[in-house]
């Protein structure tokens, strides 16, 4: 990486960074992914989402650990489908797993050597006796003894751990009031807890790779789908196919999570190189997000607080001569007849809509879109709103002066049209040197 590339990628991280400072993330992953090579890797950067400033729950599975302790003892692992059967031996093994893998967590987390990512981290982590579990009783005639269920999670314990700077880390156990130990499945935990604290983000990371999914999804954008269409393409045999027992699990406590009223839920891989950083500071990320909100990607008039992102995408097109330059200063005056598409926050496409009352037109202006989002309908759904809020005015007819693209508004329902054709106040401005094409719609 170059100078000006590592700078340019801490540029473009900026607007995530303040995003995402302060806010509550659950991440889950599995105990498959404990033991691949590079987990150290995804230890590291957990650390560094939360000097970022992220507020950080962590949630981890334990399947094969269990399974190695089961072995070692020379017993038999017990199943109902996907489902633990958790005798009183299989629960010392539980305890036994739990203990070591939480243990060698926390050790890790607790690294702070200066030669590696971890340097002057100064972690803390936190833990206790947050969930409450009962027994999942009797299914399909069989006892499942000391498997459970979440009950409740003490989420006063989990703030007050997160707004002392902590991490918080979660293992796949839960007690009764009676005193009871329960064996919980990690992504059942994760899914409450991220609906208890009413987290900004639920993490799972898989054993699988999210990313080689979009390969099978026809429907475009397949990095970031609603809630409904992630069901459809996640119920594909092909994807069912490719997870294991453990990736299910956390798979259908993702989905469940979503139902639940967690409104962005993230699946990512262990393959990637810094998969979870990619996937939360970056635009586009590197895995499968999906949202139960309407407010992903939306457009919606612009506000002050819009001037910045308006700015970023118009005067590349200015400096170009797609586009008359505006000031920050004309910006701000105008910024009330502008719309904006944002995409998690940030602003990717741009209109303004310029009555002519007097003559009953419109301009429409000033279109922007992001050059990764171009050629997916975006212009034309700016249009579409510009058209419907000219109607409302009495607007019978829009306008658009362009250099560039006359075929897209010849498209859309423009035609070829001259200087006259404008309304006065517009044709007293028109620049001849300039020479725009000026194209005209009636409504």
């Amino acid at each position: 990486m170059t100078p000006d590339d590592f700078v340019a990628a801490l540029r473009s991280a900026a607007p995530y960074v303040h995003t995402h400072s302060g806010r509550t993330f659950v991440v889950a992953f599995g105990g498959e992914a404990a033991l691949r090579p590079d987990f150290e890797r995804f230890i590291h950067d957990l650390a560094l989402l939360h000097s970022l400033g992220v507020r950080l729950v962590l949630v981890h599975g334990v399947r094969p650990q269990i399974e190695a302790q089961l072995s070692a003892r020379q017993l038999a692992p017990q199943f109902s489908g996907d489902l633990r059967v958790t005798d009183a031996p299989t629960m010392e093994c539980v305890k036994a797993a739990v203990g070591i893998l939480r243990m060698d967590i926390e050790a890790r987390l607790s690294t702070g050597l200066a030669s590696t990512p971890m340097g002057g981290a100064r972690l803390k982590v936190a833990g206790g006796n947050w969930v409450t579990a009962r027994p999942v009783g009797v299914r399909s005639g069989i006892d499942h003894l000391l498997t459970g269920e979440v009950r409740r999670i003490d989420t006063a314990s989990i703030e007050n751990a997160l707004d002392k700077g902590r991490i918080a880390l979660l293992s796949p156990v839960g007690y009764s009031p009676t005193g009871e130990i329960f064996n919980l499945r990690a992504g059942d935990v994760a899914q409450a807890v991220a609906i208890e604290l009413k987290a900004d983000k639920l993490v799972f990371l898989l054993n699988a790779d999210p990313d080689r999914w979009q390969l099978a999804d026809d429907t475009g954008d397949a990095g970031q789908l609603p809630l409904g269409e992630a069901e459809k393409l996640l119920a594909r045999p092909a994807i069912q196919a490719s997870l294991s027992a453990e990736d299910r699990a956390l798979l259908q406590s993702a989905l469940a999570a979503g139902r639940g009223g967690v409104e962005r839920v993230h699946l990512i891989g262990a393959e990637p190189t810094g998969a979870l950083l990619r996937e939360l500071y970056t635009r586009d990320g590197c895995g499968l997000m999906f949202y139960s909100d309407e407010n992903y990607e939306a457009v919606r008039e612009a506000t002050i607080e819009d001037i910045g992102g308006i700015l970023a995408l118009i005067q590349p097109l200015e400096a170009a001569g797609v586009l008359v330059p505006r000031s920050r200063e004309q910006l701000e005056i105008e910024i009330s007849l502008f719309d904006v598409m944002v995409r998690d926050g940030t602003v990717i496409a741009c209109s303004a809509l310029i009555p002519f009352a007097r003559e009953a037109m419109a301009e429409f202006s000033c279109v922007a879109v992001h050059p990764d989002y171009r050629r997916e309908g975006r212009a034309e759904a700016l249009l579409k709103r510009a058209e419907a809020s000219a109607r409302q005015l009495g607007i019978r007819r829009l306008f658009a002066l362009t250099t560039r693209t006359p075929h897209w508004f010849i498209e859309h329902g423009f035609v070829s049209g001259t200087p006259d054709d404008l309304p006065v106040q517009k044709a007293r401005m028109y620049n001849w040197q300039r020479k725009s094409m000026v194209l005209v719609k009636t409504l």
